[in-house]
């Protein structure tokens, strides 16, 4: 799948979802994967189907976030910096693969923009549809939510120890010169 960084990498990733249904898709998402049958057919029917050609742009650095996207089947590439010279991909997510989902949380500016590199069939979950159904079922509300958050706190746990480290590095790289 390309390198991982801990933001942006699927290090929750089970196995290979190219001949999986969108309910099979659904449950190997992390933050799905504890509901039952009735629950992941509850996000199913508010799931939106994107279809993307090859380097299109699925949403750019700076907009506003208003879901999050499961990759059903293709590629996408995530990448900071798209509009200058310094433009850095972060990672490459494939099939059953995730991304965007703090936005299910907070409407703030993209992190980085998102770009199908094959051509992609994609899963949109999207705030509104999700907060309404939430409104309708508040228990499962809670239940998606904690999971949301624990998979959040767990990329920040990796995000800070990875800063750990660098910062080691380079206090050490100081104290040699």
């Amino acid at each position: 799948m390309g390198k991982l960084n801990s933001l942006w990498g699927n290090f929750f990733h089970l196995s290979d979802q190219s001949q999986h249904s969108v309910f099979e898709t659904l449950r190997n998402v992390p933050i799905f994967r504890e509901l039952k049958k009735g629950e992941i057919k509850e996000i199913e029917r508010i799931i939106h189907h994107r279809y993307f050609k090859p380097q299109e742009v699925i949403f750019w650095e700076g907009e506003p976030g208003v879901g999050m996207y499961i990759i059903q089947r293709g590629e996408v590439g995530i990448y900071q910096d798209r509009e200058t010279a310094h433009e850095e991909e972060l990672v490459r997510l494939g099939e059953g693969d995730f991304f965007g989902e703090m936005a299910l949380l907070n409407e703030g500016p993209r992190s980085a923009t998102a770009i199908s590199l094959t051509n992609s069939h994609i899963i949109g979950l999207y705030r509104p549809d999700l907060f309404n159904l939430f409104e309708l079922k508040p228990r499962f509300g809670v239940k998606v939510l904690m999971k949301l958050a624990d998979i959040l706190a767990i990329r920040l746990r990796k995000t800070n120890e990875e800063l750990q480290e660098l910062k080691l590095k380079f206090s050490k790289k100081e104290v040699l010169r």
